[in-house]
């Protein structure tokens, strides 16, 4: 695990090959043969290897998740999702399709038939990232809770069967935490049982687990309290502890692409800059 680098410096940046937006809307991947599929979906945790002096078929990361990841769009800025930072981490020949939307569970985007529509699109080879919990614990609504070691258990393995089903890879995140300190200081966990129900669903199930829960968590402590303040939208108008800017979306997204390359979801080749300073400017808010 890594902290992200300081803020307050800044870089030149040459003229991108192509626009980040552009990367994360770009079409499904080709298809490959449905026995290749099958085993690259099914085993775990070794990535698709492209042949000595070949190519590989460029494959889609789907994001399935909440507001924390979503698309913002021009009203909500700066508010950022960190699956709008994720292409900034992998190479072009994984873009990212992502289908986050605020305020789902893993539920609610079920019962709208949001998984449905992403299933119609994904294909063998593609990967099918799934980040759910923040509303699941919305016991006062009815339409999004769920219970941690049923319902929501219940409602991911949906995710995941429906991935596998199409030779596709599901792989689970645990949710990023929101910025809550004690008295004391020390960063401090929101989500109840959640993490721990997903983590013991991926391991029954076998797929690959991205703890951003944990890695998030440590990642706010060793910032602090008002360090913190810098990666949540944080507003003249507005004090969100859930939400990120810019830098905070950076920092997940770089947390997350880090992990997929730790679990061998994807080869080293196919994730870049782990270690590098994003600009802000690389954000953008397209108008809705």
């Amino acid at each position: 695990m890594t902290t992200g680098r300081p803020l307050g410096r800044r870089q030149a940046v040459a003229a991108l090959a192509g626009l980040p937006l552009a990367v994360a809307a770009a079409p499904a991947a080709l298809a490959h043969s449905p026995a290749a599929a099958d085993a690259a979906a099914q085993a775990s945790p070794a990535p698709i290897q492209a042949p000595p002096g070949g190519h590989r078929s460029m494959r889609t990361l789907y994001i399935a998740g909440d507001s924390t990841a979503a698309q913002k769009y021009a009203a909500a800025a700066p508010e950022t999702g960190w699956g709008m930072a994720l292409p900034f981490f992998l190479h072009k020949t994984v873009p990212v399709a992502n289908h986050a939307v605020n305020g789902r569970s893993s539920k609610s985007f079920l019962d709208e038939g949001r998984l449905a529509a992403v299933l119609k699109q994904i294909g063998p080879g593609d990967l099918l990232l799934v980040q759910f919990g923040h509303n699941d614990e919305k016991v006062e609504d009815p339409s999004r809770y769920t219970e941690p070691w049923t319902t929501y258990q219940q409602c991911l393995r949906q995710y995941v069967t429906g991935a596998r089903d199409r030779g596709a890879r599901p792989v689970l995140a645990t949710s990023v935490e929101r910025r809550r300190f004690d008295s004391a200081g020390d960063a401090r966990p929101t989500h109840g049982d959640y993490p721990a129900a997903m983590r013991a669903l991926a391991e029954e199930e076998g797929v690959a687990l991205l703890d951003i829960q944990a890695l998030s968590l440590a990642l706010w402590q060793r910032l602090g309290p008002e360090e913190t303040k810098k990666y949540f939208n944080w507003t003249a108008t507005e004090q969100d502890n859930t939400h990120f800017n810019p830098p905070g979306a950076i920092e997940v997204a770089r947390l997350v692409a880090r992990q997929l390359a730790v679990r061998g979801v994807l080869a080293a080749g196919e994730v870049r800059r782990l270690d590098d300073e994003i600009p802000e400017s690389w954000i953008t808010w397209p108008t809705a």
